[in-house]
């Protein structure tokens, strides 16, 4: 059972910046951010989920164009974490923010939300005007 714990929302001014962490773990040790794309995910209240941002086992990424240039995805390795850096942060990017994992050895893009097959519970991140 793979297990996503995402943390490190919060409320913020426009302009200001919060960095998310999601840290991996399960029994699988295929289940690992060394073998599983992984990638961050927002929802906003009555709207779709969508991609936010992919770091591919690869190390190609891969971001949304409202994102571009103010998020930054990477990760560590030894700690097992997948983190966002946001700065600049909008109103409209308030939303839940998901961690997700994509199978074994998968190459993906923001837009293959369907494909990613683990998920955290999220944490919220609300940008104020």
């Amino acid at each position: 059972q793979v297990h996503l714990v995402e943390s490190g929302g919060g409320s913020v001014q426009a302009g200001g910046s919060l960095r998310l962490s999601c840290v991996a773990s399960g029994a699988s040790i295929r289940a690992s951010i060394r073998t599983n794309s992984m990638g961050w995910f927002r929802q906003a209240p009555g709207k779709e989920r969508e991609g936010v941002a992919v770091l591919n086992i690869d190390d190609s990424t891969n971001y949304a164009n409202s994102v571009k240039g103010r998020f930054t995805i990477s990760q560590d390795n030894a700690k097992n974490t997948l983190y966002l850096q946001m700065n600049s942060l909008k109103p409209e990017d308030t939303a839940m923010y998901y961690c997700a994992a994509a199978p074994d050895y998968v190459l993906t893009t923001v837009y293959d939300v369907s494909v990613f097959r683990y998920w955290g519970q999220g944490t919220q991140v609300t940008v104020s005007s």
